[in-house]
């Protein structure tokens, strides 16, 4: 199932990005600076009515469908559990001046000795 949706995933993103390079530059950053045009050629009949622009919104909701859908199918598979909490740090035991009795130190206490 991720295979699957990768590969839509990985058609779909390169194929976006050939259509919006094949696209036709509006030209003065959409009406920015002056000049003609402004929001209302930007969304006139002539442009919705274009193939490209209508193939590049449905690849785009591809596009973000799939990876929506491998952002789920991530998080699913994935524990709940901080990567902290999953290591578990084994404090070595020190033997005493004395010769005697191994103490485990408390994390609190260096695990080096610190020699002065």
């Amino acid at each position: 199932m991720e295979s699957v949706l990768l590969v839509i995933h990985l058609i779909a993103t390169l194929s976006l990005i050939g259509l919006i390079m094949l696209q036709r530059s509006e030209g003065g950053g959409l009406g920015i600076g002056g000049g003609s045009g402004g929001m209302g050629a930007l969304a006139g009949a002539h442009t919705t009515a274009n193939m490209l622009t209508r193939a590049t919104a449905v690849l785009a909701t591809v596009f973000f469908i799939t990876n929506l859908s491998l952002a789920y199918l991530a998080k699913v598979h994935t524990s709940a559990d901080s990567v902290i909490d999953q290591i578990s740090i084994e404090m070595p035991a020190v033997p005493t001046e004395e010769g005697g009795e191994a103490v485990v130190p408390t994390p609190s206490e260096p695990v080096v000795p610190i020699v002065e």
